[in-house]
């Protein structure tokens, strides 16, 4: 009953919904295809061969998480349907995948939208063997259908904050018992922590594990590391990163620069990186109004000349995507934004696993349990809301305080790499758990 509620309501407010993708693909850029086919679960392309093995990793984020759990797939001889969506995330894998694409291991699709008609026609037609949800992704008809079609369904790397716990709750007293069922729904769940795992069993997963974050895994490319290192030494001047800024956090970060005019005379050299390429503009827009000498990166990256550039200016707005491992291997310290606003932060893993120490702002929700380790480990540090009265003024301040502390960085640039190194291997673990569960699950 409860379930044929919302699908009754989604089918109402499925207008509204469009409407909101459509501000958010316009916001963001890139091909939305919001009314394409195969959101309502119709594929012109037939399946061919075995079933695959499904990987849904909605944005971004994810994406680029799943790369190792989706490379171990294909190694054991797996063919892999990856859906997602919002259009970074699949540019992304596009982006990641494109040799398996090319050969026929892989094949890109949108999820279709959570109606029961198109859940239903999406099983229908991949008929998938095993169905993996990256992180977060459980929608109530998807995994009703999956059921009904025979998909062992599981959550892989879930993170599950008290809020997330508390958005479900609320939802089920609206529904009844709607997200209770579909957390029941799950085959296995592999959470990234034990606190992870505990709000999920309360939110009603039953078969629940801990495998750890897959984001310790990411493949950085070692072209683009190596890249970045030699860009730095070429330019013989620090490097900090401002990265993964979002929504109201350039607009802090600016003046922040300028309160700190010292670091300019200095030769500190600043990247300025926001995560979404609608923002580039007003970046921009922001640097050109406080006085700042700057360039962007799609301008001076194939340049040969960049160097006579670079030496008279202050900051480099990144305006290009893909390429945050060149950034952070050229850094010396990183700011990783997400976490001044009130925005739950953003992932500080890659930039430690290149070494890279980092400072983060009072907001990290989304990486706690990754923001404790880190700082824990020495290879970040957090500043809290009450030791701020400008928390950008006190990250630049921070990190320009660790430039002149040459031993310190090295330590932290240390620590930084070795706490990722002790948290890798959560792809294999996975591997080997869902390997164990779907061989129990074929005993007679």
């Amino acid at each position: 009953m409860a379930l044929n509620f919302y699908s009754i309501l989604l089918r109402i407010f499925a207008p509204l919904i469009w409407l909101w993708l459509g501000w958010r693909a316009r916001r963001a850029g890139g091909e939305w295809q919001i009314f394409a086919s195969e959101r309502f679960g119709v594929y012109a392309q037939p399946w061919d061969g075995d079933p695959p093995v499904w990987v849904h990793a909605v944005s971004l984020g994810e994406t680029r998480a799943a790369q190792s759990l989706i490379a171990g797939l294909i190694a054991r001889g797996d063919r892999v349907l990856l859906t997602h969506m919002t259009a970074t995330g699949r540019a992304e894998g596009a982006r990641l995948f494109a040799a398996d694409i090319a050969a026929g291991r892989l094949r890109q699709e949108w999820l279709p939208y959570d109606f029961a008609g198109a859940t239903k026609k999406f099983f229908a037609h991949y008929r998938p063997r095993l169905g993996l949800l990256i992180e977060r992704e459980v929608w109530p008809n998807l995994i009703a259908q999956g059921r009904l079609a025979g998909v062992l369904t599981m959550l892989v790397s879930a993170r599950f904050s008290a809020n997330a716990l508390k958005h479900v709750r609320q939802i089920d007293r609206l529904f009844g018992s709607l997200m209770k069922s579909a957390y029941a729904g799950l085959s296995l769940t592999l959470a990234q922590t034990q606190e992870d795992a505990g709000r999920l069993f309360e939110a009603g997963a039953i078969n629940v594990n801990v495998s750890g974050n897959l984001k310790f895994d990411a493949q950085l490319p070692v072209v683009a590391v190596e890249a970045g290192r030699a860009w730095r030494v070429k330019l013989n001047r620090p490097i900090i990163a401002i990265a993964s800024t979002r929504e109201g956090e350039d607009a802090m970060f600016v003046p922040a620069l300028t309160s700190r005019q010292d670091a300019f005379g200095s030769g500190v050299l600043f990247l300025l990186i926001p995560r979404h390429p609608q923002r580039f503009d007003e970046a921009a827009a922001l640097l050109e109004q406080a006085g700042i000498d700057f360039v962007r990166w799609s301008v001076i990256r194939h340049d040969v000349q960049a160097k006579e550039t670079l030496d008279r200016i202050q900051v480099v707005l990144c305006d290009t995507l893909g390429e945050m491992p060149f950034f952070y291997a050229a850094s010396d310290v990183a700011i990783v934004g997400g976490s001044f606003a009130p925005l739950g932060g953003q992932n500080l893993i890659e930039a430690c696993a290149v070494g890279t120490p980092v400072i983060v702002g009072p907001f990290t929700r989304n990486f706690k349990d990754a923001v404790q380790g880190a700082v824990q480990a020495g290879a970040a540090i957090q500043l809290t809301e009450s030791d701020l009265v400008d928390p950008a003024v006190g990250a630049v301040s921070t990190a320009l305080e660790w430039l002149n502390d040459e031993h310190t960085l090295e330590q932290r640039s240390h620590a930084a790499k070795n706490w990722v190194s002790q948290h890798t291997g959560a792809a294999s673990r996975m591997l080997q758990q869902i390997n164990d569960f779907q061989d129990e699950r074929a005993i007679p």
